[in-house]
């Protein structure tokens, strides 16, 4: 069933492209929450934070992937 295809296509593309855009993310914000950690240990809360802002973009992603999966 063609339907069924594209179901599973858009599933991998969801996925696939939010975590591209979480590594995105992640690589300069996390690099640079590491400096500033390394220069003021209290800024470790604040850091984690906008790491794990940029990480719900693939939760985000797997999530519709799962609701397309689901339909089909």
């Amino acid at each position: 069933n063609s339907s069924a295809g594209l179901g599973y296509i858009a599933a991998a593309l969801s996925t696939g492209l939010a975590t591209i855009g979480t590594g995105v993310a992640v690589g300069p914000s996390a690099s640079s929450a590491i400096g500033a950690i390394s220069e003021d240990p209290k800024t470790l809360g604040k850091a984690l934070i906008f790491v794990g802002l940029g990480e719900g973009i693939a939760i985000y992603g797997l999530v519709i992937s799962i609701m397309i999966l689901g339909r089909l």
